[in-house]
């Protein structure tokens, strides 16, 4: 794809002239459990924005597999709306594309989600068009991040050595760390799990959990009581949604074990109340799931004045640059390659992670390079 190399841009340059929007579906090996779900494939949607000046703002956004469809509607509706407009005008297209979510009997997720594809796309246009990587743009505070993965699955069968033995793996591939998959058995079993886990953990390889709402609040602060002399990063998402703000608050209140939630919000305004009610150490709020990179920076903005760190949930290939630009973040999160075979695949030019560090891609905009073959395997028709 053009990568450009312009360090000035004219008013009337970058004017999108269309939108193309490409789906891949990739079974995985096998199946992945937590607490709730299970993932069965690895799905993704690229969308590629052209501009008049034959820059190519490329991204690839989601993992939704049932939900893929909705989401593809809506980029087919929004993306005509988008043409003619200059992909400078970045604040003026996350305005537009945002009409989408006003239709209160349609599915607001995928609308929001259908927004941040586009958001991504076009941010990279103008990386590409000013020849800068993105995280510079952004306020380029780290050009290395931590990095951890996402692991530590339910799998029938599996024993406590396994876990130690995963968490081994992870460590030898180069990762800084693990976010670990509790939720799914009883507070003591789950302890018994992440005690395994811990025997891989110090300084240069840091543990925290993810319950993906798996516990009541009784139940999450039963865990926190039995793993209370590790050292946990964080706990990610321990209760239920329908009650979440006020459940995280008295977990947090009552163990002092810091707490991450912020994902399943889908605006600013949502992780605004997570801070305001106390209820987070740790914001993971996805940028995919939640509008794009330009409404991550804002929540990014509004996490300094409540002394919140920021995080991302799981999208290495945006979230790297997010969290390199800002001063309050965190780790990068990734996969084992069984679990996300296309950021090892589809991305030509990744990084190698080392010592628990990533370095941020420095080509312009996202600076990834996607491989066609992959695409080609993996297309839906």
């Amino acid at each position: 794809m053009p990568m450009g190399n312009n360090t000035s841009v004219a008013p009337d340059s970058l004017k999108i002239e269309r939108v193309e929007v490409i789906p891949l579906i990739m079974p995985l090996p096998r199946i992945f459990s937590g607490s709730n779900y299970f993932m069965s494939h690895r799905c993704t949607i690229i969308t590629r924005v052209y501009t008049r000046d034959g820059i190519i703002g490329e991204s690839y956004n989601g993992d939704e597999y049932e939900g893929q469809k909705p989401v593809l509607d809506f980029l087919e509706k929004v993306s005509p709306q988008i043409i003619g407009m200059s992909a400078m005008e970045v604040e003026k297209i996350w305005d537009t594309t945002l009409s989408g979510t006003f239709d209160i009997l349609g599915d607001r997720n995928a609308a929001i989600q259908a927004q941040a594809c586009i958001d991504s796309a076009v941010w990279d246009a103008v990386g590409k068009a000013l020849g800068q990587p993105l995280y510079r743009l952004w306020g380029g505070h780290k050009a290395r991040m931590p990095i951890l993965a996402i692991a530590g699955y339910y799998e029938e069968g599996k024993t406590l050595a396994d876990y130690e033995k995963e968490m081994t793996a992870l460590r030898d591939m180069g990762l800084g760390g693990c976010k670990f998959k509790v939720g799914g058995k009883s507070p003591r079993e789950d302890a018994e799990r992440v005690r395994a886990a811990f025997q891989v953990a110090d300084d240069d390889f840091r543990i925290c959990v993810d319950a993906n709402q798996g516990y009541s609040v009784r139940e999450a602060i039963e865990f926190c009581r039995h793993v209370e002399d590790l050292d946990l990063m964080w706990f990610e998402e321990p209760c239920p949604w329908y009650d979440d703000r006020r459940s995280m608050a008295v977990v947090r209140a009552s163990t002092g074990v810091a707490i991450a939630a912020g994902q399943s919000e889908r605006s600013r305004a949502g992780c605004r109340d997570l801070m305001m009610d106390a209820a987070i150490d740790y914001c993971n709020f996805d940028a995919s799931w939640g509008g794009g990179p330009t409404e991550w920076r804002r929540v990014a903005a509004l996490a300094r004045c409540f002394s919140v760190t920021m995080a991302h949930h799981e999208e290495p290939q945006i979230s790297a640059h997010l969290l390199a630009s800002v001063s309050n973040s965190s780790y990068v999160e990734v996969f084992h390659p069984e679990r996300d075979p296309l950021f090892y695949e589809l991305v030509v030019n990744r990084n190698p992670f080392d010592n628990g560090m990533y370095e941020v891609p420095t080509g312009p905009g996202l600076g990834i390079e996607l491989n066609e073959e992959i695409i080609r395997k993996y297309k839906v028709q």
